[in-house]
């Protein structure tokens, strides 16, 4: 990579020269050589903010969501099926704003069928690096570097790109534009040499535990996007990154509020708070993200609340099973599992072979709480749960009623 070099203290725009190349596709403009401005961010490992007092109570309330959001564990269900319904709303959303769309439906067949490839294997890799990314923010005290690199590695291993996974670059890519080259570029990260340095920067300032967590987790994405350290999947990491310091400053121990369903709605003014902050108007881009961590925290409780309600339907509709009994166990488990097959009810159920898991899902069946899916075949047959897609579908209409994700910008 060559020589590493220091984040100045004020962002700047350093001057680089593009090389030519002469049979290029795309006619002149493409092979021709040029000067370009790449930006370069100032470093922020001892930055100390100062919000004026408005800011303060947005991004107060902010925090003060994401705690309540996570006081209130659920009655009938568990901890972990809540947690890993609310990730995956996160994730889907996440991968939308990159252009890859799928169902939550689809996204949790594929989490069951194997051999699964397209785009819900690619959001899948994404609730994986998400799962992994707070795991780390959980065990670790300090956030390194090899973690960031692990969190994009899992992300793209056994995808199409999967030569990128894990691998910082190490030469000059650019957001949008036509050519082959960042002649007509919408943004120009800072170059090569300036991204490890600026990684560390940055890893420096999300360790620190004397900032409000809103504001932490805002600057951190902000300031990675525009590092944007990979070739590609820098947004899905970048937006990991929030939820990573909303579980390591405690304010999210149990639950993420899916933030990226509400940037997803909001996506315009997604774009320009980023914008804003590479332009030094850091507070409009604080007051956009505390409103959408404020947003999604208050309609993730209100979600749970549903979740939990639909568990005491199912509940009452099992005829209401006795604590240890393998249904009330499926039962707790669903919103994790919506669509499971007989090796994941024995699973969960801890059944002794699957002819007992079997009858448990049999059980369910009848009382209208699953329902067949997909083959006939007894071999693969798989089964969803009644009801919990139709209230994930309009807990996003109420997050993200536009439905549109930014206009996807090509990476280089």
């Amino acid at each position: 990579m060559g020589v590493l070099l220091r984040l100045p203290e004020a962002p700047e725009l350093v001057e680089r020269r593009w090389a030519g190349a002469p049979h290029a596709m795309g006619g002149r403009r493409a092979r021709r050589s040029f000067t370009y401005q790449a930006f370069v961010p100032r470093a922020i490992a001892d930055l100390d903010p100062r919000l004026q007092a408005s800011l303060v109570e947005v991004v107060s309330a902010a925090d003060q969501a994401c705690r309540e959001l996570n006081q209130d564990p659920p009655t009938l269900g568990n901890l972990e099926a809540l947690a890993r319904q609310l990730l995956r709303a996160e994730s889907v959303a996440s991968s939308r704003i990159e252009g890859l769309v799928v169902s939550h439906r689809k996204l949790a067949r594929a989490f069951v069928e194997s051999g699964q490839r397209g785009t819900a294997s690619e959001v899948a890799a994404n609730v994986r690096a998400a799962e992994r990314a707070i795991e780390l923010a959980s065990s670790e005290d300090q956030l390194t570097l090899d973690a960031l690199v692990e969190i994009h590695r899992i992300l793209f291993t056994g995808s199409p790109a999967d030569h990128l996974a894990g691998v910082i670059r190490e030469e000059q890519n650019w957001i949008g534009g036509r050519q082959p080259n960042p002649s007509d570029a919408e943004f120009i990260p800072p170059p090569e040499e300036y991204v490890e340095p600026a990684l560390e920067d940055l890893l420096a300032f999300m360790n620190r535990d004397d900032l409000p967590p809103t504001l932490q987790a805002a600057i951190t994405h902000a300031q990675f996007e525009t590092i944007h350290p990979f070739l590609d999947g820098n947004g899905r990491v970048g937006r990991t990154l929030i939820h990573v310091v909303l579980r390591r400053r405690g304010v999210a121990p149990h639950y993420v509020p899916p933030v990226s369903l509400v940037l997803a709605g909001r996506a315009g003014g997604y774009v320009k708070g980023l914008t804003a902050y590479r332009e030094g108007q850091e507070e409009a881009w604080y007051g956009t993200f505390a409103d959408a961590v404020e947003a999604s925290a208050r309609k993730a409780r209100e979600f749970a609340g549903g979740v939990r309600n639909l568990q005491e339907q199912w509940f009452e509709q099992a005829g209401r099973p006795r604590p240890q009994a393998r249904v009330r166990k499926l039962i707790a488990a669903l919103p994790a599992h919506p669509v499971l097959d007989v090796r994941t009810a024995r699973e969960i159920t801890g059944a002794a072979s699957q002819e007992t898991a079997r009858q448990a899902v049999n059980r369910l069946v009848e009382a209208g709480v699953l329902r067949q899916i997909g083959p006939r075949k007894k071999r693969n047959r798989l089964w969803e749960c009644v009801g919990l897609f139709d209230l994930l579908d309009s807990f996003e209409r109420e997050l993200a009623p536009a439905g549109r994700a930014p206009r996807r910008t090509k990476e280089q």
